[in-house]
């Protein structure tokens, strides 16, 4: 292997000093910045403080009585709290299903003084005093609601994780008004999604318990 010739004076230079193309260019560019700047500018960035962290806000906790399946409960919530999460998280009322949390697919339905209301785009704090039903305060095991009878018997569900939003919407429906043909009830029913695909079924029990099945 042949013997590697020695560095050129200039080049042992450049080694030694840390010199070559790259750090010229380098070099010469913030040279070029800074000549650039105006002696205005150097005092403004010399003046400028420094970014402080960002401080997080406090959660303010608010106290609220809401009427929950017919029983007043007093809690203690932030602010921000969803009625959603208020009811699943704080007062374990876990039927009420978190889908989407955008109001989108319908599970998280709820009553709220008779009418339905998809409680992931609600603050609890907003229902001081109101009387919040949710599918464990519509009927029992043994003494189940017309509509949670109907969807039993019409096989309203496969996977069941839409079913207490499909039910709570549903009972609704039959004390607004709506025509009487299944169109009617798909129209009124659309806002709650089924991924497994049981509307059939679920238009059934509901034609059923308004007598038009």
């Amino acid at each position: 292997m042949p013997a590697r010739e020695p560095d050129s004076p200039l080049e042992e230079y450049k080694s030694s000093a840390g010199f070559g193309r790259r750090s010229f260019l380098t070099r010469a560019g913030a040279m070029g910045v800074a000549a650039a700047m105006t002696p205005g500018d150097l005092l403004a960035q010399a003046a400028a403080p420094a970014a402080l962290p960002p401080v997080p806000a406090p959660d303010e906790i608010d106290a609220v009585t809401l009427k929950i399946n017919g029983q007043p409960r007093k809690l203690q919530i932030d602010s921000r709290t969803t009625l959603l999460d208020c009811l699943r998280e704080t007062v374990n009322l876990t039927g009420t299903k978190k889908g989407c949390d955008h109001g989108q697919c319908g599970a998280c339905t709820v009553h709220v003084n008779g009418r339905r209301v998809v409680s992931c785009l609600s603050f609890a704090a907003m229902h001081e005093a109101d009387d919040v039903t949710t599918i464990e305060g519509l009927g029992t095991p043994e003494h189940l609601h017309p509509m949670q009878d109907a969807f039993l018997k019409c096989d309203g569900y496969q996977c069941g994780y839409c079913t207490s939003g499909q039910i709570m919407s549903a009972t609704a429906l039959l004390n607004e008004p709506c025509g009487p043909g299944d169109a009617d009830v798909k129209e009124l029913m659309s806002g709650n999604i089924c991924r497994c695909g049981a509307y059939p079924n679920i238009v059934a029990a509901i034609q059923q318990v308004r007598g038009n099945a």
